[in-house]
């Protein structure tokens, strides 16, 4: 189920970018960095791929990318400032988030925000609902920013790099990438199963 759910996504990535160029990146980015789930891993490898094939330019790429994360990041951001909190103390005990869990998430942001949020633009799966949280603690909007985008910047820049080392192999990339965004949703079901477990047994 979970291979076929990313093989389907790196199809309409792949023919998005291919059809569109620098504006499916910008999109997809985006609404990446906005909470959707499309995978990074696969959007700039892809455009590296371009690259090498002379249809598109490695800075360029890499800027539109990053800028789009940092956009697309805003919008996550507001939706936690502008609701987040309430919403979250109605109806977070479904998702077993509870007040206390809120009030922790508070002061780890005042205390540590800067570097969560730049680190976590470097991890899979967790650098595309960072802004949300920082949202809900209002964490300082321009460090936000400047976070975001630097740690986005090094990370669209990572793997647009590999995609260009990787040249005209973009079938072995694709495999490879298929394979990690396997593993990393895997580990995702799991810790999503030891933080229900752990909340049940407080309950």
């Amino acid at each position: 189920m979970i291979e076929a759910i990313v093989s389907f996504l790196v199809y309409w990535i792949t023919y998005i970018i291919g059809l569109t160029g620098y504006a499916g990146i910008f999109l997809l980015m985006l609404l990446e960095s906005a909470g959707a789930p499309i995978p990074s891993e696969i959007i700039m490898p892809f455009s590296g791929f371009l690259i090498v094939s002379g249809k598109l330019n490695f800075w360029l790429v890499v800027l539109i990318g990053a800028s789009a994360n940092l956009i697309g990041s805003i919008f996550a951001y507001l939706g936690g400032v502008w609701g987040g909190r309430p919403m979250l103390e109605k109806w977070g005990k479904y998702l077993l988030i509870s007040r206390r869990d809120l009030d922790l998430a508070d002061r780890w942001f005042k205390k540590h925000g800067e570097l969560t949020v730049f680190f976590s633009r470097l991890v899979p799966l967790l650098r595309t609902f960072i802004s949300f949280p920082a949202g809900v603690a209002k964490m300082n909007f321009k460090k936000f920013c400047i976070y975001t985008f630097l740690g986005a910047l090094l990370w669209v820049w990572l793997f647009t790099w590999l995609g260009v080392k990787m040249g005209q192999n973009w079938e072995l990339i694709r495999k490879k990438i298929e394979a990690f965004d396997f593993f990393i949703l895997a580990i995702a079901v799991l810790i999503i199963f030891w933080y229900a477990k752990k909340h049940f047994k407080k309950s």
